[in-house]
């Protein structure tokens, strides 16, 4: 509840308690329908944050509030990582869309499992885990059974 009061002062000419939730685990390729995903798995994201979330929308052009305390019920794991939750205004009090590109909730969905591998910081933590493997491959000897 603190979370909508202090956005109330962010966003005072809009009730925030008409923003979309939107939780990482609809994005999220590791997980089942059942657990919670609610786009497709081949155009789902391995491990979305709620941070990367809210930068994708942010940067578009929405209202984006992120409530860092926030678990998905069904989310077992209970890690720093499978927190967050973000709310995004969709409509306006009017009922018509905030951006006319993004009607629904799975447009936006889609669109945020779209642009999240396009991150800077998705790109960067892949090409620094190739050159990590490549010079870690060499060092290793292990110890030969001896011959009688």
């Amino acid at each position: 509840m603190r979370n909508i009061l202090a956005a109330c002062d962010r966003f005072p000419y809009v009730k925030v308690n008409r923003f979309i939730c939107i939780y990482p685990a609809y994005l999220n390729n590791k997980k089942t329908i059942a657990e919670g995903r609610r786009i497709p798995i081949d155009k789902a994201v391995e491990n979305p944050t709620s941070t990367e979330i809210q930068d994708v929308c942010a940067a578009v052009g929405f209202n984006v509030l992120v409530e860092k305390n926030k678990m998905y019920p069904r989310e077992w794991n209970r890690d720093v990582q499978y927190r967050g939750r973000v709310r995004i205004q969709l409509k306006q009090d009017d009922g018509n869309p905030c951006l006319p590109q993004f009607p629904t909730r799975k447009s936006v969905m889609l669109y945020a499992a779209e642009t999240i591998p396009k991150l800077k910081t998705r790109t960067q933590k892949m090409g620094g885990s190739e050159q990590s493997l490549q010079q870690g491959e060499g060092g290793k000897k292990g110890k030969g059974k001896k011959k009688k």
